[in-house]
């Protein structure tokens, strides 16, 4: 938890007791069904819900914003940009239904009303999002061939709506069909060394009729 504290600063009371009740409501529930494992677990604060929030280094979603998580797994990085983002409307979806189930336990411990998630494969439905989050689910190229259709026509932030993607490596072969793609280096933002070469990339999206 103290990692959290020590990048976001500003956090409410409300924040904080979800943040701090996160730890225990994963462990009990990873002992049941396994979606993180046991090394990770151990760095839950560090590997999982501060990787989430890197997202929120690079964008702060405002008040009704839409967001969809594909391939959210355990529930990374929805549930730790709930949390941070209350009134930002947040959709999880996964194929596999106990990973849902832990997600949804886990929304629900944390009283996160802004949550929703449903096992579903994404490509399935036509519903329109702000901006689609993920966590290295599958390369660039087929990624945005599963969502292109989901982006929604008005954009209301900085950055264009699009793609916020959480991935590490070397990304220049699996970009280079994308030139507006942005990478963020969350080494800039955090110091642990696990996040050295872990970054978000941003990349723009046009409505699709």
């Amino acid at each position: 938890m103290d990692i959290l504290l020590k990048y976001f600063q500003n956090l409410t009371e409300e924040q904080k007791l979800q943040f701090s009740k996160l730890g225990d409501v994963y462990t009990e529930w990873n002992a049941k069904i396994n979606v993180i494992s046991r090394k990770d677990i151990e760095s839950l604060y560090e590997r999982h819900v501060l990787h989430s929030l890197g997202i929120a280094r690079i964008l702060e979603f405002k008040p009704g914003t839409q967001v969809l998580d594909v391939g959210t797994g355990g529930g990374f990085p929805g549930i730790p940009l709930a949390i941070l983002f209350p009134e930002t409307q947040f959709y999880l979806v996964d194929v596999i239904a106990k990973k849902i189930r832990v997600v949804n336990e886990v929304a629900k411990a944390l009283d996160l009303n802004n949550v929703k998630a449903e096992q579903r494969r994404v490509g399935t439905f036509d519903a329109r999002f702000d901006f689609i989050v993920s966590r290295a689910v599958t390369n660039m190229p087929d990624f945005v061939k599963w969502v292109r259709k989901n982006i929604t026509k008005k954009n209301e932030h900085e950055l264009q709506n699009g793609i916020l993607y959480l991935k590490g490596g070397d990304l220049t072969e699996e970009l280079a069909l994308f030139p507006k793609a942005i990478q963020y280096n969350l080494s800039d933002y955090f110091e642990e060394d696990f996040f050295e070469t872990k970054k978000v990339v941003y990349l723009p999206l046009k409505y699709k009729v």
